[in-house]
C-alpha cells in the first residue's frame, strides 16, 4: 500500500501508520456507504430537503425522524394548540413521518410545534429542522414559526475571493455590535459595522452565535435548533441580505459551527426529541459533556451523520457562508473531550482515547464543504495540535483548511502576566509564534473573544489596567499607557507578520475596546452594559484609541491578505540582549525593538542586496508613536563580506517601536 501523504510530510507518524491508514480507510468506506446509489455525497446531505415543513406544489408537507414515537401531531394557532386528527402526522417506515396539507391550513408566520407520543409519556418539541424559531416576549417560550415569504431573497452578489488569499478575520458578534445596550440586529450591523469591517481591511468575517440558542449568554455554544438563524437578530432574509452587502464588498462570510455538542433543553432542542436520551446522542455517560453541561452526537449512525452533513450544506446553499470555523474539535475527536491530558508528545494523541466515529465525520464534512465549494473554508478550533488535523484528507488527513493557533493568546498572556518586559526572549517569542505542523495553515490571533470574557483580560487592560480610565485623552501623559499603546501594535504586528495562512481579531479589540464581555445574566442583574461595542471611543479624535484603531487598519490593509503569498519567515536575528527582533518575507523586513528603555543607532540587519524604504513605523504620532523616525529615509545595504554574499543595512531603531520595509529595487553595483 502506498504511504500516506501525511506520513511522507511527517516521518514522525510512521509509528502510528496502521492506526491512520486504518482511519483513512473508514472515511473512505463511509463515503462509499452514505453516497452509494448517488453521485456524490452532497446528494446524500440533503436532510434539509426532506425533513422539516416545505410548500411544494401549493401543498405543504412535514417530515420528521422520530423513531421511538408512537403517534405526532402538528399543532399551532390553527389547531388552538390542541391535538387534531386532520393534523396527525402518519408513521412512513423507518422512523419517519409525514403530514399533508393544503397550502391555505397554514400561514406565513404562524407558530407551531409537534406534540409526540412514546410509549411512556409525551411532550412538545420544535421540529429539529425548523428554519425559524423565534421566542415570546412574555412567556419566554421558544416556538418553530413557518416562514414562506411571497418572494424568495434575490442573490445580487458572489464571493469571488479564493484560496490564494489569505484570510484576515474580523469575528463578530451580531447582537453585542450595537453600541447601546440592547441586542442588535442583522441590519444594523450591515449599516454601521461593516462599513468599518471594510475600511480596517479585514476579508472574512466570522459570525458568531448564529444558530439559534435558547440562553443568549451562552455565546451562541448551546444550540438548539440547528437549522435556524437566531430570531433575535431578526429575519433569514435580513441575514443573507447582510451577507450578500458583504460579498459585494469583496468580503468572505464564515460562522461559528457547533457540532460538537447539543443543549440539553428538551422543548427547544434536540434533547429527549422522540423520548430517548440515544435519538442524536450516546446514551449513559457518553452523551453527557461533563464541562459544557451539553449533549454529545453519536457520530456512529448515519441518521446523526445525516442530519450534520445537511446542516453544513444547509448554511453553504440557503445563506451564501463561505464556511465555517468548527466550535470544539477537541472535544470532538476524544472521548475524554482532551480533559486533563498535556499533549508533550505524538503518542499522546494516539492513546485508545480518540472518537474515531467522531474523526470519520469531521472528514466527512470537510470533504462535503469543498465537493460544494471548493474555495469555502474551514477552521478547527483545535487546543491539542492533533495530527493530520488541518492536513488534505487524500494523503489521510481530516481536511481542515486552517487551524486555530490557540497556544498564541495563552503565550502572549502568560509572557504579559509572568515575565518583566526586560525578560522577554526573542527567541521565545519567534518560535512561539512560527511553530506549527509541516502539513497544516493556521490562523493566527493575540486574542479572541475568549480572552475578552468577563473573569479574563483583553491585552490591552493587561497592560494598562486602570489607567484606561483616567489617562487615554490626549491631553493626558501617561508612561503606562505610553507602553500599553506600543505593546498593542507590536503585540498584533508581529503576531500578523508571522502567521502560516491567515489572522484573527475579535471585534473592537483592533482599538484596545475597554473592559470586559459579560451578556446580560441574573449575576449582573440582566444588564447590556459589557455586552455592547463602544465604537465612539475609536472615533473620538480627541482620545488615544484611535491611534490603535488606525494603525491596524494600516497594517491590515498594508499585509493582510498578501501575507499567504510571501514565503515563510526567515529569521535574521534574535538578540536576547538587545531585545531585538527581525525577520524577513520575500521582500519584506520586519524589526522589532520589545527593549522598554534602549534605542540603537546604526543596528545592523542583514538583508538581500538592495534599496529599502520604512512601509510601517509604528512610532508615527498618528499611531501615538514619538515620531523618532523620520520614514522618507532609504536605506541602501551595504556588503559586509568582500564577495558580497552577505548585505547589511543600519537602522535607528527606537525603543518599543515596529518597523516595517520593503525592498525598492536591485544595486548591482557598490
Amino acid at each position: 500500500m502506498k504511504e500516506l501523504g501525511l506520513i511522507s510530510k511527517d516521518p514522525w507518524l510512521k509509528p502510528f501508520e496502521p492506526l491512520l491508514e486504518a482511519r483513512h480507510l473508514a472515511f473512505e468506506n463511509k463515503l462509499k456507504e452514505l453516497a452509494a446509489g448517488k453521485k456524490s455525497l452532497k446528494e446524500f446531505a440533503n436532510s434539509h430537503l426532506y425533513f422539516g415543513l416545505h410548500l411544494i406544489n401549493n401543498q405543504w408537507i412535514l417530515r420528521e425522524w422520530a423513531p421511538n414515537a408512537s403517534k405526532i401531531y402538528m399543532i399551532g394557532n390553527f389547531s388552538n394548540w390542541i391535538d387534531d386528527e386532520k393534523y396527525r402526522l402518519h408513521d412512513i417506515g423507518n422512523g419517519h413521518w409525514e403530514l399533508k396539507l393544503p397550502k391555505d391550513d397554514l400561514q406565513h408566520k404562524e407558530l407551531y410545534k409537534l406534540h409526540i407520543f412514546w410509549p411512556d409519556g409525551n411532550g412538545n418539541r420544535i421540529p429539529t429542522h425548523a428554519k425559524r424559531v423565534v421566542q415570546d416576549d412574555e412567556t419566554l417560550i421558544f416556538s418553530a414559526q413557518i416562514w414562506q415569504p411571497e418572494t424568495d431573497y434575490k442573490w445580487k452578489n458572489t464571493s469571488y475571493l479564493t484560496k490564494n488569499e489569505a484570510p484576515i478575520i474580523y469575528e463578530a458578534h451580531i447582537g453585542m455590535s450595537s453600541e447601546e445596550g440592547k441586542v442588535s440586529s442583522f441590519s444594523e450591523f450591515k449599516e454601521t459595522v461593516l462599513p468599518r469591517i471594510k475600511s480596517l481591511g479585514y476579508n472574512t468575517i466570522q459570525l458568531m452565535a448564529i444558530q439559534e440558542h435558547p440562553y443568549y449568554g451562552s455565546f451562541g455554544y448551546h444550540v438548539s435548533n440547528f437549522f435556524a438563524a437566531s430570531s433575535r437578530f431578526g429575519t433569514p432574509e435580513e441575514l443573507k441580505e447582510l451577507i450578500d452587502t458583504a460579498h459585494g464588498m469583496g468580503i468572505k462570510v464564515i460562522m461559528d459551527l457547533v457540532h460538537s455538542h447539543a443543549v440539553k433543553n428538551e422543548i427547544e432542542g434536540l434533547g429527549k426529541f422522540d423520548g430517548t436520551n440515544y435519538q442524536f446522542f450516546h446514551d449513559g455517560n457518553k452523551g453527557e459533556h461533563p464541562a459544557w453541561d451539553s449533549k454529545c452526537f453519536n457520530y456512529s449512525k448515519n441518521e446523526v451523520i445525516h442530519f450534520l452533513l445537511s446542516n453544513c450544506q444547509f448554511w453553504l446553499q440557503e445563506y451564501h457562508f463561505d464556511g465555517f470555523r468548527f466550535d470544539g474539535v477537541t472535544s470532538m475527536i476524544y472521548n475524554n473531550h482532551g480533559l486533563g491530558i498535556h499533549f508533550a508528545s505524538y503518542s499522546d494523541y494516539f492513546q485508545n482515547q480518540e472518537d474515531e466515529d467522531a474523526i470519520t465525520y469531521l472528514t466527512l464534512a470537510n470533504y462535503l464543504i469543498h465537493e460544494i465549494n471548493p474555495n469555502a473554508i474551514s477552521i478547527a478550533e483545535e487546543m491539542s495540535g492533533y495530527p493530520g488535523l488541518a492536513g488534505n484528507v487524500n494523503d489521510g488527513g481530516i481536511g481542515f483548511d486552517y487551524r486555530l493557533s490557540m497556544g498564541i493568546p495563552d503565550f502572549w498572556i502568560k509572557l504579559i502576566k509572568e515575565v518583566a518586559d526586560d525578560n522577554w526572549s526573542m527567541g521565545q517569542i519567534y518560535h512561539e509564534l512560527t511553530q506549527h505542523r509541516v502539513e497544516e495553515k493556521t490562523i493566527s490571533y493575540v486574542e479572541s473573544h475568549d480572552q475578552a470574557l468577563v473573569g479574563d483580560k483583553t491585552i490591552i487592560f493587561r497592560l494598562i489596567d486602570k489607567e484606561m480610565y483616567f489617562h487615554m485623552n490626549k491631553a493626558s501623559e501617561n508612561l503606562v499607557i505610553d507602553r500599553g499603546i506600543a505593546l498593542h501594535k507590536m503585540i498584533r504586528l508581529v503576531t500578523l507578520a508571522t502567521c502560516n495562512g491567515g489572522y484573527l481579531n475579535f471585534m473592537g479589540n483592533e482599538f484596545g475596546h475597554p473592559e470586559w464581555i459579560d451578556f446580560p445574566r441574573e449575576g449582573n442583574n440582566w444588564s447590556y452594559h459589557y455586552a455592547k461595542r463602544q465604537w465612539s471611543l475609536a472615533d473620538n479624535m480627541d482620545l488615544k484609541y484611535h491611534y490603535l484603531k488606525d494603525f491596524d487598519a494600516d497594517m491590515v490593509n498594508l499585509l493582510g491578505s498578501k501575507i499567504n503569498l510571501l514565503p515563510g519567515c526567515f529569521l535574521i536575528l534574535a538578540n536576547e540582549t538587545d531585545k531585538v527582533l527581525a525577520f524577513s518575507r520575500g521582500d519584506f523586513i520586519f524589526v522589532f525593538n520589545f527593549n522598554p528603555t534602549n534605542s540603537f543607532t546604526d543596528y545592523g540587519i542583514n538583508v538581500q542586496a538592495g534599496k529599502y524604504g520604512i512601509i510601517l513605523n509604528s512610532d508615527n504620532t498618528e499611531y501615538g508613536g514619538f515620531n523618532r523616525i523620520d520614514d522618507n529615509l532609504f536605506y541602501f545595504s551595504n556588503p559586509i563580506k568582500k564577495d558580497n554574499s552577505q548585505h547589511q543595512i543600519k537602522l535607528y531603531i527606537p525603543s518599543r517601536v515596529a518597523l516595517v520595509l520593503r525592498k525598492i529595487q536591485t544595486r548591482s553595483v557598490y
